[in-house]
């Protein structure tokens, strides 16, 4: 029997391989997960919330332990993905990619720290995190390969309109909820498939290096 294969954990190295922390592909994969995980489980233990008449943000001002869970997702997210735009700057300071994430980052701790009690600033990081994490989105058209770029710039358009159907009220009976909803999932799902991209481009350069 091979002796590698005995190992009934000998898969972890080579799952773990790629996840070089200092490369923006983990940490961008790790906040995605983290924010969608830690989100619905927020919203699991809110009596009576409603995902079409309440907005995300509802969660942070919500009883215990929602509020708790929603606070600490959001400000992990925004380190994490602060911490991605810096290590995006370092490979590639020509690639502005690394300030629409680092606004995006910046807004989501932003709204962890400051909940709708706090209207004035939670707003204003709400929008820079919605705003240009969908924008980040749309940059990345032009240094993707079709299909990829294509479904990238789908999402980042489909956030932002989102994002304007909602302030202006218009929700075509998904209620404000649903259509935050949209925003958000747009720009998490981007975030969450540009991190593979960045993985899948980590494999093949180590394979390189090590052939």
């Amino acid at each position: 029997m091979n002796s590698e294969n005995s190992n009934p954990l000998y898969f972890v190295p080579r799952f773990l391989g790629p996840m070089n922390l200092r490369k923006p592909g983990p940490w961008l994969l790790l906040a995605s997960l983290e924010v969608l995980f830690l989100v619905h489980i927020a919203e699991f233990l809110y009596p009576g919330y409603s995902v079409s008449k309440n907005y995300i943000s509802d969660l942070g001002v919500g009883p215990e332990p929602s509020q708790g869970i929603f606070s600490v997702a959001l400000i992990v997210f925004g380190v994490m993905v602060l911490m991605a735009a810096a290590l995006i700057r370092v490979e590639e300071k020509r690639n502005l990619l690394w300030l629409f994430f680092g606004l995006s980052g910046l807004g989501a701790l932003g709204v962890g720290v400051f909940n709708e009690s706090n209207i004035v600033p939670h707003s204003t990081f709400a929008l820079l995190a919605f705003v240009f994490g969908n924008l980040a989105a749309i940059y990345s058209f032009k240094r993707l390969e079709s299909p990829f770029s294509w479904i990238s710039i789908i999402l980042g358009l489909l956030g932002l309109s989102a994002l304007v159907l909602m302030v202006t009220g218009n929700y075509f009976g998904m209620g404000v909820g649903g259509m935050e909803r949209i925003v958000f999932y747009s720009g998490i799902f981007w975030a969450l498939a540009y991190s593979g991209h960045l993985l899948s481009a980590d494999i093949k350069a180590m394979h390189s290096f090590n052939r």
